[in-house]
Order: C-alpha cells, then sequence, then structure tokens
C-alpha cells in the first residue's frame, strides 16, 4: 500500500516549499539534542500544535527508524492495526515501511495485524512525519494504529511487544506516542487535569495514566499510545 496524505492542505500545507518553510518557523535549529528512547507529540493541526511538536522533534537525536503509535479517531477492525509494506507519502516525500520490524512486533503479539484501512484517513501518524523529515532525508516507520475501545491489559501487551522487537532487531529505533492533550475545556480546567497525566508520564507510571484518565474523564485522545509507548 501506497498511502498518500490524508490532511495535507488542511492540518498542514500541501505545498512542499510552505510545509518546509512552516516547520522551520516551529523547530529550534540549535537545540542540543538528547539520546530519547521515546517522544510524545501532538497531533492536531500545525497552527495549534506545531509549535509544541517542533519544539519535542527538536530536542531528540532522530534515528533511522521510528515505531508510531497513534489513536484512531474513527472506527477500525484491530485493536492495533499495523502498515507492514509499502511507502507513507507526505508532500516532503515517500517514507519506506520497516517491514522486518513490524514483523518482529506482530510476532510478539497476536493482537498486532496488518490493517490498512485503520490507516487511510487517520491523521494522528501522519501529522508527525513532515517534522522528521525536515530533519531526516531517510529514515524508515512502523505505524501502528490504536483502537479507542483496549484495555490496559491489550495496551501492555502491546508495549512489551514493541519492546521485544526492538531488542531482537537490534537497530537504534524511537517511539513516537501521538497524543492531544484536554479537549473543549476551559484553560483551567485543562491544566488541573492535564497535569494530573502529565504527572503519570513523568513517573514513568503507566497503569496510572491508563487508570487517572477514566477516573478524571481527561479528553486525552492519546492516552492509550502513551501508556503502550511507557511500558
Amino acid at each position: 500500500m501506497n498511502r498518500k496524505p490524508a490532511v495535507a492542505g488542511y492540518f498542514y500545507p500541501r505545498n512542499p516549499q510552505d510545509l518546509k518553510n512552516m516547520i522551520r518557523g516551529m523547530v529550534d535549529l540549535k537545540m542540543e539534542r538528547e539520546k530519547a528512547v521515546c517522544l510524545i507529540s501532538p497531533h492536531a493541526g500545525y497552527e495549534y500544535s506545531g509549535p509544541v511538536a517542533g519544539a519535542v522533534f527538536s530536542s531528540a537525536q532522530l534515528p533511522e527508524v521510528y515505531v508510531i503509535l497513534g489513536p484512531s479517531h474513527r472506527n477500525m477492525n484491530s485493536r492495533f492495526g499495523l502498515m507492514r509494506e509499502g511507502f507513507w507519502q507526505t508532500p516532503l516525500g515517500d517514507i519506506p515501511m520497516a517491514a522486518d520490524l513490524a514483523e518482529l512486533i506482530m510476532s510478539y503479539s497476536a493482537l498486532v495485524s496488518e490493517d490498512e484501512d485503520a490507516h487511510r484517513n487517520e491523521h494522528s501518524l501522519e501529522v508527525q512525519l513532515p517534522f522528521i523529515q525536515f530533519f531526516k532525508k531517510e529514515f524508515s516507520i512502523v505505524p501502528i494504529c490504536i483502537s479507542y475501545y483496549v484495555s490496559y491489559e491489550d495496551l501492555e501487551e502491546l508495549g512489551k511487544a514493541i519492546s521485544s522487537g526492538i531488542r531482537e532487531s537490534k537497530r537504534n529505533v524511537l517511539i513516537v506516542a501521538s497524543t492531544d492533550m484536554s479537549h473543549y475545556v476551559s484553560q483551567k480546567e485543562a491544566e488541573r487535569k492535564d497535569f494530573l497525566a502529565i504527572e503519570k508520564v513523568l513517573q514513568l507510571n503507566a497503569k496510572g495514566l491508563y487508570d487517572i484518565v477514566q477516573k478524571e474523564n481527561i479528553s486525552m485522545c492519546g492516552f492509550q499510545p502513551v501508556t503502550a509507548a511507557m511500558i
């Protein structure tokens, strides 16, 4: 499958030069980069979340392979839908799949399956890619779309499968978890609820994050990818 851009011209510019210029205004080329295992990056339109995503991708050493986890905003047929082959197209070029790593991850969990339809119109993974492309000419990805209807135990299995797959591949891989935070609430309520979730992330408390989002009804639409990534 060659996955074509679904939100180019909507979430970000369709014209390649306009897109590069926009990203250039959102990144910090002088920021010192740290070695990272995982990044957490937002997925709204660039005019809203682009500066945060730009800061995130400016702060880390960027390798040649990425596992990108995003929440599905639509119904999907699988719990964890993976693209194994083909290319993901953006206005900045085509990105190949890391098929070898994808196969390893699937070998460690029967819950992870190929589901190209889950990716066809989903924006949560797509919007991460131009930021990586701005800095890296050549890299490959394993995109995994996550159903809203998954349990903590499902996410634990996914996280362990990703970990085992990366270890067996012996490759330098960066995990990117795509999430926005609170939606359609006051600034005061957003700060209170978001920092309840952020506290669990800083503690690397995956179960705590999963539970607090449910308990406090936090409209963090990518808490499942972040939970799996922390595991």
